[in-house]
C-alpha cells in the first residue's frame, strides 16, 4: 500500500542499495503493470511499485516536497561512490500547461530500483521497513501489440494544416515569433498494451534517445531539457527537423542543407536563447556554442545545441528543469502568447506531452527530457494509447511540410506499434 504525505509524518522512509551482478537487459526485468524504466544506450534504471506518490501543480512545488522528503530519509548503501540515481529516487513526468490540462503531474517513489551506469549495477529497496527483502518478480515476455488501428485525434491532417496557416498570419503581423503546434493520433489495439514491448523496442531503434515508462506515458525522446550532475547542467536544444530519406548520400546533402537554412537556423536560435536565458539566474560559467550540429537520427535529422553550466549550490534538477520548462522548443515565443495560441489552435489536451520527464535523486541530481515521440495510455481504456507529434512554426514554414515533418515524428511510436 502507498504511503500519502501525511502519513510520513508518522512513517520514517529507508532506502537501502546494495551492488549487484550485472542484470542483463533492464526492460525485461520490469513487471507488466506498475513498472517504470529510463534507458539510454543499455544503462539507466527500471523501477516498480509505489511507496509515495506526489500529485503535483507545478515542477517547483515538487521541487520543493522532494526536497523535504529526500531530507528526512535513511540512507544505507555499499556502493563507494555511487552514480547518480543510485540510492533514494523517484521517477515523474509533468503536464506541459497545467492552466489547460485536466491530466495531473506526478512525482512516483518505486518500492524497488535496479539501475546499471558507468559499467556498475546497483538495486535500491525502499519503504517503511528498513530490513524489507523483495524478491525479483518472475520473468514475464513482453506482449506485443494485435490488430492495431489509427485514427485521426483532435484535427484531421488537413484541419492541422489550417491551424498551420492561422498561426503564420499571427506571426506575419507580429503577434508571435514562433509557437510549437502539436497533434494527435489514436491508436486502438485488440488487448491491453504493455509498455514493456514499446519501450524495447524503442530502446532498440533509437540509441542515442531517452527511453521512458512512467505512469503510462511511453516514448523515447532525443531532447534532454536539464541533466545535473556534480553541479555540472547539460541542456539539448533541439529545433530545426528534415526527414531522412533512407539513402546515405542523399541524407548527407539534407544534413547540410539543413545546417544552412535560414528559416530552421531561426527556429533553432529561438530555442536556445530561451534555455540560456532560463538558466542564468541558477547557474554560471554557462557555454553556449556559436554554431548547432546535425543530430543524426533513424528517421529524422535535427539542429541540435548542447548549451552547459556550473549550477548554483542548491540548485536541484527540477529547480532547473521548473526554470526551463516551457522552453521555445516546444512552446515558442513570446512564451505566455505562445502558450495561448496553442491552447486556441491544437484543440487538444497535451497532457504530458511536450513536459518534463525523467528522475531525480536524494542529492537533487537527475535527468529531466522532454516528453516527445511518446504515447499516452487511455486510464479509461489501456487498449487505446494516443500518440503526439508537434512542429515549430515561424516565418517561412509551409502547412504541407509541417504535417510531413510531424508524420515523421509519429513514426518511432507507430513503428512500435508494428505499423
Amino acid at each position: 500500500m502507498a504511503v500519502t504525505w501525511s502519513d510520513l509524518t508518522q512513517e520514517r522512509l529507508y532506502a537501502r542499495t546494495t551492488e549487484i551482478e550485472d542484470p542483463g537487459s533492464l526492460l525485461a526485468l520490469a513487471p507488466r503493470t506498475d513498472a517504470y524504466a529510463w534507458i539510454r544506450q543499455n544503462e539507466g534504471m527500471v523501477g516498480w511499485g509505489e511507496v509515495v506518490r506526489f500529485k503535483a501543480s507545478s515542477v517547483i512545488d515538487a521541487s520543493e516536497w522532494w526536497a523535504e522528503l529526500a531530507a528526512h530519509v535513511v540512507t544505507q548503501s555499499d556502493l563507494d561512490a555511487p552514480p547518480a540515481g543510485a540510492g533514494f529516487m523517484a521517477f515523474g513526468s509533468f503536464v506541459f500547461d497545467s492552466a489547460n490540462s485536466a491530466a495531473r503531474s506526478t512525482l512516483i517513489v518505486p518500492q524497488v530500483v535496479i539501475g546499471r551506469r558507468q559499467g556498475r549495477a546497483w538495486r535500491t529497496v525502499i519503504g517503511t521497513n528498513p530490513d524489507a527483502e523483495l524478491a525479483l518478480p518472475a520473468a514475464e515476455p513482453a506482449v506485443p501489440p494485435r490488430n492495431v488501428s489509427f485514427a485521426d485525434g483532435a484535427l484531421t491532417g488537413p484541419e492541422w494544416e489550417v491551424a498551420v496557416a492561422v498561426a503564420l498570419n499571427r506571426i506575419a503581423s507580429g503577434t508571435i515569433e514562433k509557437v510549437v503546434l502539436a497533434r494527435d493520433l489514436l491508436a486502438f489495439v485488440a488487448d491491453d498494451i504493455d509498455p514493456r514491448w514499446l519501450a524495447t523496442r524503442l530502446a532498440a531503434s533509437y540509441t542515442r534517445c531517452w527511453t521512458y515508462v512512467i505512469d503510462g506515458l511511453i516514448g523515447a525522446t532525443p531532447e534532454m531539457l536539464v541533466r545535473l550532475e556534480a553541479r555540472l547542467a547539460t541542456s539539448r536544444v533541439l529545433a530545426g527537423t528534415i526527414r531522412r530519406t533512407g539513402d546515405e548520400i542523399g541524407d548527407l546533402a539534407l544534413a547540410a542543407a539543413l545546417a544552412k537554412s535560414s528559416k530552421d537556423l531561426d527556429e533553432h536560435e529561438y530555442a536556445v536563447r530561451s534555455v540560456a536565458r532560463a538558466l542564468a539566474p541558477y547557474c554560471s560559467g554557462m557555454n553556449v556554442p556559436d554554431a548547432p550540429y546535425v543530430l543524426e537520427l533513424p528517421n529524422v535529422l535535427h539542429l541540435a545545441t548542447d548549451v552547459t553550466a556550473v549550477a548554483d549550490r542548491g540548485a536541484s534538477s527540477l529547480t532547473l528543469a521548473a526554470a526551463l520548462h516551457p522552453s521555445a522548443a516546444v512552446c515558442g515565443t513570446p512564451t505566455d502568447a505562445a502558450k495561448a495560441t496553442i491552447a486556441e489552435l491544437e484543440h487538444l489536451d497535451r497532457e504530458r506531452y511536450a513536459g518534463p520527464v525523467g528522475w531525480i535523486d536524494a542529492s537533487g541530481d537527475g535527468e529531466w527530457a522532454i516528453a516527445l515521440r511518446c504515447g499516452q495510455i487511455s486510464e479509461t481504456d489501456p487498449r487505446q494509447i494516443r500518440l503526439f507529434a508537434g512542429c515549430g512554426i515561424v516565418a517561412g514554414s509551409d502547412p504541407a511540410a509541417e504535417l510531413a515533418e510531424s508524420n515523421a515524428k509519429l513514426v518511432p511510436m507507430r513503428d512500435a506499434l508494428g505499423s
